[in-house]
């Protein structure tokens, strides 16, 4: 949270330099930080109460983060 890159920033960097020498498309790095912390307040406050990191309540989980990341990124623009 210091704005210091971990390993898996790095390495998620690196993926993005090489998807960038292999396509003309744009390739956008996106913060995802705390997105599934939120992604559970959300789904809590929605009376959905994920208490297990597995399974459905995983892939619930996800694509609620998924989402938060996606909304955060079109707010931008």
């Amino acid at each position: 949270m210091d704005g210091s890159q971990g390993p898996a920033a790095r390495k998620v960097n690196v993926f993005c330099a090489r998807l960038r020498k292999t396509t003309d498309l744009p390739v956008i790095v996106w913060d995802e930080r705390m997105t599934t912390v939120e992604a559970h307040s959300l789904l809590r406050e929605a009376g959905k109460s994920p208490s297990k990191a597995r399974g459905v309540a995983r892939g619930k989980i996800d694509s609620a983060s998924a989402a938060i990341i996606l909304d955060s990124y079109m707010q931008s623009k």
